[in-house]
């Protein structure tokens, strides 16, 4: 039979930075990325979404969707909204934000050799700021996804996503770093990127505190449920 499923789509959710999409894309370019397909997300009521369309029609963005959703929330729900749709078209998904950058010459092939195998994985590079610690950027075989119903819990507006996969992997036994493939994040708490006023909202206190309270609540209450569906699906799988 042909495998007519593609390899890995990498779900970018950006806002208010076009240039960072862009650039984005020229760092797929240079590591010679063959396996991985960046989707930008952009939202219908970005003021700067004319930019984004305007790099598309000269191709220096070549992947995007449109989320049609309160963009100045966070990006959880467009990511949300890009892996229901694109979970049936690869057999993996990821997530990067416009502040990444892979540096390492082939790391989708070895994203992909990490995911590889009958069991549900969650695999993250190194980002340069928080390491082994956090997975900033992460992937993920897309059964995982479906049966999980989200790639981000949906109570979750932009923060403690990372904390969710890590929490995800750690509990399957299905956590796999790969400290020499360089997925860098260039944010702000690394001195590697300004404080625009979408870091500044995402960021705020308020912000950070909704967040974590949905995290914690969610993980007592939720989680439980969400790691029985992956566990279910993998087993039927197997049977």
């Amino acid at each position: 039979m042909t495998q007519t499923t593609k390899p890995l789509a990498v779900i970018v959710p950006t806002r208010g930075r076009p240039q960072n999409a862009s650039r984005l894309q020229q760092a797929f370019t240079d590591t010679d990325s063959l396996n991985a397909v960046p989707v930008f997300v952009l939202d219908a009521d970005d003021p700067e979404l004319p930019g984004y369309l305007a790099r598309v029609g000269v191709g220096e963005i070549t992947h995007v969707m449109i989320h049609d959703g309160d963009g100045g929330t966070g990006m959880t729900a467009a990511l949300n909204y890009a892996a229901n749709v694109l979970a049936d078209e690869y057999a993996a998904l990821g997530f990067m934000g416009d502040d990444h950058l892979p540096r390492t010459a082939g790391w989708d092939a070895h994203v992909l050799g990490a995911l590889a195998g009958p069991g549900p994985a969650v695999v993250y590079g190194n980002d340069l700021l928080q390491g082994e610690a956090l997975p900033t950027a992460a992937f993920m075989p897309s059964r995982l996804v479906r049966a999980l119903g989200f790639m981000a819990p949906p109570v979750l507006r932009h923060l403690y996503v990372d904390n969710f996969w890590l929490e995800l992997g750690r509990t399957l036994g299905a956590l796999r770093y790969l400290p020499d493939v360089v997925i860098e994040h260039l944010h702000p708490a690394a001195g590697k990127a300004a404080m625009d006023e979408r870091y500044a909202a995402v960021n705020a206190t308020e912000a950070d505190t909704a967040d974590r309270a949905a995290w914690l609540a969610w993980r007592e209450t939720r989680l439980p449920a969400a790691l029985y569906r992956v566990l279910d699906e993998y087993a039927r799988a197997a049977a």
